[in-house]
């Protein structure tokens, strides 16, 4: 993505978006910004944003850490570092202990049946075919906002949340906000009938323009010469997945655009390019940060992810995609000046989870890495209990990060519920990939451990009594726990490269600039918000407010 890129595809779009009518504001004098606009990087690792320092854009990632505020050691508390739980984190302040979202899906314990964190099949999809298990509201998610807050204080207020995914947009939306998310069948952009019954006039003619279809047969190619690239891992590793070498043309093999290339672009730079374009029509369609009542804009831009488990964070394909989004940050920050002026808003971006190097590359190190089967673990721990208490199929399935068990049969056979419980962690502890387990009877009782037992206060913040397993699991460190042979690399651990994520923040009204080494939680980002404008933490929040340092 080069200045051809730019003047091929994102001027125009861009110029027809700022002709709908923003000029740009004076700045007032205001106790709180008009707009705040709030970033989540899907999968990014803090490492990658201060390892890449030197080749970022001038105005991209490093107006944060240039002229803002950002955290040198900002991590999450949980355990289970997932793409749910992570964005529904983020504006709640609370851990899925309280917010519900344990997983991106997980079991139903009375059923078994399997639940998506975001799905609800009273609604569907605007305009487009909605499965099952598709994410249509925020039902699962047990807590507010920021954003629920907020329009509560003032029904005025405007709550946006746009993604690559569902989840991404959903959670952060909250109860009162609005979501919209990438359709992977036809380009576009679509909310659900839990939101509204049709769209907007501005949703509307930004689909009508196919603005998806202008990346068709574009090319991914690295940003810079090979040299520049001597951090990462090249091209082609056998363990990546297909298509795991730069330049990679989009639609390559197909006469006209459809469902595969829509899908491969969200998996490209050219997948946040179009979810920013959408956030600029937000901006122009819905008039954020435009009066005297505050907006929140949340983007969780979801490529990223989707590159880190098909490569690997150490991959150069990652490496490049950074540079693209930083470049494409630039250019979207930049639009914010203009379109709501400089000193009107305030900008935080963070990511929902780090990412752990692929177990291949792990093991090139030196490191005891590999791929635990969760199938053949479920069926180590059946054929034990079986043996012990002589039922079969007493584990019911995997559910989040644990081992779900029928309570059901376990009461009907009067078994003991703890004797199976410490059977089957008895039996994960066996696994070469597992590196701790927790039972339900330890996890409703807080003695029953010491509190510095590892990884017991990660898990407690993971662990929901209503939804979660019997036995939570922890993953060893660079092992990978995987039905089928899926990603080079995921995250969903306790470790430092999945937990540990930037916190960044710009907005010279209200924010003092510097780097910030005190260790911070993600959970304190909702209250810090919330004392920025003026309203109360969410209700189940139980964050500290960032020690940022307000201007003087």
């Amino acid at each position: 993505m080069n200045h051809t890129f730019f003047k091929r595809y994102a001027f125009p779009f861009l110029a027809a978006l700022l002709l709908v009518g923003c000029t740009t504001p004076q700045a007032p004098k205001q106790d709180k910004p008009r707009l705040i606009v709030f970033m989540a990087v899907d999968g990014l690792p803090q490492s990658q944003v201060v390892g890449y320092r030197d080749q970022l854009a001038p105005d991209g990632l490093r107006r944060f850490l240039d002229r803002g505020a950002w955290f040198a050691d900002a991590r999450y508390g949980h355990a289970f570092t997932v793409t749910g739980a992570g964005h529904a984190t983020m504006l709640t302040g609370a851990y899925p202990h309280r917010t519900g979202i344990i997983g991106n899906d997980w079991r139903d314990r009375a059923s078994g049946e399997p639940v998506y964190c975001t799905g609800d099949t009273a609604y569907t999809y605007i305009g487009h075919k909605t499965k099952p298990l598709d994410g249509t509201s925020p039902k699962n998610l047990m807590v507010e906002t920021v954003g629920d807050v907020l329009k509560r204080a003032d029904v005025r207020a405007k709550v946006i949340a746009i993604s690559g995914k569902d989840r991404g947009a959903i959670l952060p939306a909250g109860k009162t906000g609005v979501a919209y998310m990438y359709m992977d069948a036809t380009g576009q952009f679509a909310s659900s009938t839990f939101y509204m019954n049709e769209h907007p006039a501005w949703v509307t003619a930004f689909n009508a323009a196919k603005p998806a279809d202008r990346y068709f047969k574009a090319s991914w190619s690295p940003l810079l010469p090979d040299s520049a690239y001597a951090k990462s891992l090249p091209d082609g590793q056998p363990w990546y997945a297909p298509g795991g070498k730069l330049p990679k043309v989009l639609g390559e093999s197909d006469a006209k655009p459809g469902p595969a290339f829509y899908a491969a672009l969200i998996r490209s730079p050219y997948g946040d390019a179009l979810t920013l374009d959408f956030a600029r029509a937000a901006i122009a369609g819905e008039s954020l940060g435009q009066d005297e009542v505050p907006d929140i804009l949340s983007v969780s831009l979801s490529t990223h992810d989707y590159i880190n488990h098909g490569y690997g964070p150490e991959s150069r394909l990652s490496h490049d995609h950074l540079l693209h989004l930083d470049r494409l940050l630039e250019a979207f920050f930049q639009d914010l000046d203009r379109m709501v002026g400089k000193d009107r808003y305030l900008l935080v971006l963070t990511a929902d989870h780090g990412f752990m190097p692929a177990p291949e590359y792990a093991k090139l190190l030196g490191r005891d890495a590999g791929r635990q089967n969760i199938p053949q673990a479920l069926a180590d721990v059946n054929a034990a209990l079986t043996q012990k208490f002589g039922e079969p199929k007493l584990a019911r399935g995997w559910s989040a990060s644990g081992v779900l068990l029928d309570d059901g049969v376990i009461a009907q056979k009067k078994l003991d519920q703890r004797a199976v419980e410490e059977e089957a962690r008895r039996v994960l502890l066996t696994e070469p990939g597992v590196a701790a387990a927790f039972t339900r009877t330890e996890l409703e009782n807080p003695a029953s451990l010491p509190a510095d037992t590892p990884f017991l206060a990660q898990v407690r913040n993971t662990w929901n009594r209503e939804r979660s397993a019997d036995v939570q699991v922890v993953v060893k460190q660079y092992w990978l726990f995987e039905s089928r042979r899926t990603f080079a690399a995921t995250h969903g651990s306790p470790y430092a490269p999945d937990y540990t994520v930037p916190i960044l923040f710009y907005g010279p009204r209200w924010v003092a600039p510097g780097r910030i080494d005190q260790a911070v939680e993600v959970v304190g980002i909702a209250p810090t918000l919330a004392s920025i404008l003026a309203i109360p933490a969410p209700s189940a929040s139980e964050g500290k407010p960032l020690p940022i340092a307000p201007v003087r």
